[in-house]
């Protein structure tokens, strides 16, 4: 009896950490030191315990009928004080197979039992199970109230794993009311919880949520990495529930990377996962994610049409799905499947397609009556939203009662991928019946929605990363403004929906000594590395430990908060007249249909010329850097250097002739602002022959360009400071050329040089000139960085300037190129630096030879401190180079 009683304990402690296979295995040998399941146990109360116990680790593992055997057995043993937990057991089981109503009036029984008879352990895991349900059900004040009276009962006894939990399921409440920052600082503090107690099993959920609140953002690889990782554990603890939805996560972080195959193959494991298990309820939200797959695939154009493409998907949203086992000894809630996926697409003619589409709507249709059945109301009424959206891309009318969905007034609950697929129909449904206006009527609402919600955001990685919830909208209302016709009302649109994070100011939370402590470290390591690279050794533990530090900073800069600075979207008539003030011409490039198109900004008026296939020019940018990276090498012989420098001329050329030639004669003599689109945000601009010696500012957008011309500048007073980083052969010449045209500047090399130090000096600067290596890091992009002293000044850190540098020049490698997400959001070091607010950054978006640095800085900066300005002072420069005046120019 004792040891059958040590190995209870053991098996419901395994159990509470994620390891289902341990408790059985363990319950099951305690069971046959009581003679069961032979004949009558010889302690009928310790053996409905250990039933209870067993029936839990059997349906964790996705037998769940064998499970609610058991519990029908325990039933049958259990004495009066063991009613409450019988009862919360089951209505546990009923919950992780989807069954919510059921399960709800069970957990509700089991509370008012509990309170009287039962142990405070099992009250607290039955409160914890019940906010589970609540959250599922979309009651989040509900799940609050209980979640916190079980966290008193957790703190009150010592319960620190269910704390753990509870901690866990706060932060969803927090995901559930759009706060991510708040839900990605909650979950990580819990994870830190979990990770201490060593709870694996736990840890992957905890994993697998953090992963769906990066859907939320809109950071699908990061959620997609975060997915592998949790897939991978669960499969070894067999947490098969949290295992499938672990697969439907990845599922929709493949259909926001536009990987329609994965997203497919991902989806239908979970399915068939959820109908093993005889978990109604996901296996129909894992079809939901079928059908949106479905319809993507149906909408996609062939290669080389002119149709309109499936943009970047919003990464799928969950609205509170939980935590599985986060509720000890294990609950999930339902999460929504997201339908804003795809692209909306042309009326099609085709009957193959039609009849395609046709059928996705009435699966939509079927699909929705199913949810609304199983209580997932909001995700029913996606669905409903999803079959609208299908009928009218077959270009069937369609009939009053599918139009209900779209003009149902929706609750204030209603996570926000449903307001914005809401918005998105509606237009649908009004461009369809001939009403384009009110279309974009509804998009600029649902545009508007999501920018109030970038606003929740102080991280401007987020603020960035979010743009792809919009993509639809915004290429929605530039293919009907297109339509419409008049080139302002194409620009206007353009400005709503591009590059919109810049409209906020980005910030940071309070920096907390394990942060510092972290960036310091890596400080050191990467200098590390960078001798490394520099002595030809690899260091791979190194970089692996430098990659965790990044990992662990990074997640610490998304619990960045509200901010309410910011400015509007700029009007064409705004940006006109600043043109006309500056003597200058601006040409806004835009792509539509898989064409490039320029508006161009002259003489008062918007002109727009189309330019022709995108993906050939953007295959000219691509091989352009890369023969200029080379052409950098010193050590390339001299006849292979001819050739390389023969090709990057050819690719310059074709550029020009691709995409200045055609605007040329409507630029006249002017200065030039160029606001580029995917990737010609890292194209050389002042290397096509048509703009050699012509100033040439490049701006994310108009907006961003008119707000750079009209900063207040007046808080950058401080000293011009000039930094020469370590190993970098000229950088001593090169600021000791310049240091004499600022008399009254502050020079920093060598060791002086520190990131801590530059950082501290940047601030309010009338002009900083940074001479040191720099990466560009495409992985992690704010993680970009200069060389210094000690180690890397990250691109992250630049949030914290209190006031930026009015200008500043990097002179050396390639930190002057971006990762452009969608929607035209450029993350990167330069990127970061207008984010923070300076006017005009100069840096190449290639790589240049070491010893061009001197001659050709000195050049610039004695035209700048002449007062020139440093367009003009680029432009002026002896020899054409792939630097680039980002900003005002």
């Amino acid at each position: 009896m004792v040891r059958a009683a040590r190995l209870h304990r053991s098996a419901v402690r395994a159990g509470a950490a994620g390891q289902p296979a341990t408790a059985a295995r363990r319950a099951t040998e305690a069971l046959r030191l009581l003679g069961w399941p032979g004949g009558e146990p010889s302690s009928p109360g310790l053996a409905a315990r250990l039933l209870l116990t067993l029936a839990h680790a059997e349906a964790e593992q996705g037998r769940t009928d064998l499970g609610l055997e058991l519990l029908d057995r325990a039933e049958t043993l259990a004495d009066l004080t063991d009613v409450g937990t019988v009862l919360q057991q089951r209505g546990l089981l009923l919950l992780r197979v989807g069954e919510i109503d059921a399960a709800l009036k069970l957990l509700d029984a089991a509370v008012p039992v509990l309170q009287e008879h039962g142990e405070p352990t099992i009250l607290a895991r039955t409160l914890l199970n019940r906010g589970v349900v609540h959250l599922t059900a979309g009651r989040v004040r509900l799940a609050r109230a209980d979640l916190r009276l079980c966290r008193d009962l957790a703190v009150a006894h010592g319960l620190d794993l269910l704390a753990a939990k509870v901690e866990h399921n706060l932060g969803y409440c927090d995901l559930a009311g759009g706060d991510v920052p708040a839900a990605l600082q909650t979950f990580d503090t819990a994870a830190d919880s979990l990770r201490r107690m060593r709870a694996d099993g736990f840890l992957a959920i905890s994993m697998l949520d953090r992963a769906r609140a990066l859907l939320g953002a809109g950071l699908d690889t990061a959620a997609a990495d975060d997915l592998d990782h949790a897939i991978e554990l669960l499969k070894r603890h067999r947490l098969s529930q949290d295992l499938g939805e672990a697969e439907l996560a990845r599922a929709q972080a493949a259909l926001g990377s536009g990987d329609l195959a994965a997203a497919a193959l991902w989806s239908a494991r979970a399915r068939a996962r959820f109908t093993r298990r005889r978990n109604r309820a996901w296996a129909a939200l894992a079809a939901a994610l079928q059908v949106r797959v479905d319809l993507a695939a149906a909408t996609r154009p062939a290669p080389g049409t002119d149709a309109p493409r499936t943009t970047i998907p919003p990464a799928a949203r969950t609205h509170p799905t939980s935590t599985a086992a986060l509720s000890s000894p294990g609950a999930q809630s339902t999460g929504t499947a997201n339908f804003a996926g795809q692209a909306t697409p042309a009326v099609t003619t085709v009957p193959a397609a039609r009849r395609k589409l046709l059928a996705v709507a009435r699966r939509a249709t079927r699909l929705a009556a199913t949810l609304r059945s199983l209580g997932l109301r909001h995700d029913a009424g996606s669905a409903e939203l999803l079959a609208l959206r299908a009928r009218i891309a077959a270009g069937d009318a369609p009939a009053a009662e599918h139009r209900t969905a779209a003009r149902r007034v929706l609750p204030g609950d209603v996570p926000l991928d449903t307001h914005l697929l809401r918005r998105l129909t509606r237009a649908e449904l009004h461009r369809a019946d001939g009403r384009p206006r009110a279309a974009l009527q509804e998009l600029r609402k649902g545009l508007a929605t999501l920018q109030e919600h970038r606003r929740r955001f102080g991280s401007l990685e987020l603020q960035s990363s979010v743009a792809a919830l919009g993509a639809d909208l915004g290429a929605y209302g530039l293919d009907i403004s297109w339509q419409l016709g008049p080139p302002n009302l194409v620009f206007n649109w353009s400005e709503r929906s591009r590059a919109q994070s810049f409209r906020i100011r980005s910030v940071l939370p309070p920096q907390d000594p394990q942060v510092a402590e972290a960036l310091a470290e890596l400080r050191q390591l990467r200098r590390a590395v960078r001798l490394a690279e520099l002595e030809g050794r690899a260091e791979p533990l190194l970089r692996a430990r430098c990659a965790e530090l990044e990992q662990g900073i990074r997640r610490q800069g998304w619990w960045a908060g509200h901010t309410e600075e910011g400015h509007g979207a700029a009007t064409d008539a705004e940006v006109l007249a600043e043109l006309a003030r500056a003597g200058r011409c601006m040409v806004s490039y835009l792509v539509r249909r898989d064409r490039l198109h320029a508006l161009v900004l002259a003489g008062g008026s918007i002109t727009s010329v189309e330019l022709g296939a995108y993906l050939p020019v953007a295959e000219s940018v691509r091989r352009l850097l890369s023969d200029l990276d080379a052409a950098a090498d010193r050590r390339l012989p001299a006849r292979l250097a001819a050739v390389v420098r023969a090709s990057a001329d050819r690719q310059a050329a074709t550029l020009d002739q691709a995409l200045i030639a055609p605007v040329l004669a409507a630029l006249g003599g002017h200065d030039v602002v160029l606001v580029p689109t995917r990737q010609l945000a890292v194209l050389p601009w002042g290397l096509l022959p048509s703009l050699r010696g012509r100033p040439v500012s490049v701006a994310p957008s108009a907006s961003v360009w008119l707000a750079a011309r009209t900063v207040d500048n007046a808080g950058a007073k401080g000293a011009p400071l000039l930094v020469a980083g370590p190993d970098l052969v000229h950088a001593d010449a090169e600021i000791d050329a310049i240091a004499a045209l600022y008399p009254h500047g502050r020079v920093l090399r060598g060791a002086a040089a520190t990131a801590t130090g530059v950082l501290a000096s940047m601030d309010a600067a009338q002009v900083v000139h940074v001479a040191a290596h720099g990466h560009h890091d495409t992985q992690n992009v704010l993680f970009s960085r200069l060389e210094l002293g000690d180690g890397p000044l990250l691109a992250y850190e630049l949030q914290r300037l209190g006031t930026a540098p009015a200008q500043v020049v990097l002179s050396a490698c390639d930190v002057g190129r971006a990762v452009v997400r969608a929607g035209d959001e450029l993350v990167g070091f330069t990127a970061a630096l207008l984010h923070a607010g300076t006017a005009n950054v100069v840096a190449s978006v290639a790589r240049i030879p070491d010893e061009l640095g001197p001659a050709v800085m000195a050049h610039y900066h004695r035209a700048v401190a002449a007062g020139v300005s440093p367009a003009r002072a680029l432009a002026d420069l002896p020899e054409a180079t792939p630097f680039v005046c980002f900003g005002a120019g």
